[in-house]
């Protein structure tokens, strides 16, 4: 189900207590994305999500991008055991070695893939399917999911499994599962907003 709220658009029920979650859901989330550095930001981000809330890792983007380099996949692939001491003393992300660690062996993975990140995950982008009627009809994982999570874990990715790389493929447009009655267009924002987050 939809829900109306102060500025009287019809949205998806999750992202409705506070403006940066709303904000997120209207500008970004489900929006086609392109870009190995980008794309690998959201890799990330859903890796360090497994096990808390996706609000709490957006709070903590910000400081995400400070840290990891703005996501550079070559900058990060180049961090050592320093950039781990670092990053696990970082109050301002989520400071959990074995994700950290990850990320760090998922950069030098990217950096090593012949066509490149985005090449690879948009390979696995399922055709388009209507959308969903209610949020019970969005599904945790997909055929797709789970071979895309098979193919990153074979290539040596980590924290790549099935839910977190369906999660992936709706945060980046491979999939769009806003619900039929959402407002948001498949097509990119009209108002011209910059996306921020």
């Amino acid at each position: 189900m939809t829900v109306p709220v102060d500025d009287g658009r019809i949205r998806c029920p999750w992202p409705l207590n506070s403006q940066l979650y709303r904000d997120y859901h209207d500008y970004e989330w489900s929006r086609t994305l392109h870009g190995d550095d980008a794309l690998f930001e959201r890799l990330c981000l859903e890796a360090f999500q497994s096990g808390l809330s996706w609000i709490t890792i957006l709070r903590k983007r910000p400081a995400f991008r400070a840290a990891f380099a703005e996501f550079s996949i070559e900058r990060v692939a180049r961090f050592g055991d320093a950039d781990v001491t670092r990053l696990l003393a970082d109050a301002g992300i989520v400071r959990n070695r074995l994700k950290i660690e990850a990320a760090i062996a998922n950069a030098r993975v990217a950096r090593d893939l012949d066509s490149g990140l985005d090449a690879l995950l948009w390979s696995f982008a399922p055709p388009p399917r209507p959308r969903p009627r209610a949020h019970g009809d969005i599904p945790a994982t997909t055929p797709e999911s789970v071979a895309l999570a098979k193919e990153l874990k074979r290539r040596g990715f980590r924290f790549v499994g099935p839910t977190t790389a369906y999660a992936l493929m709706q945060a980046t447009g491979m999939v769009d599962d806003h619900l039929a009655d959402c407002w948001v267009s498949s097509d990119p924002p009209a108002t011209g907003r910059p996306v921020t987050f």
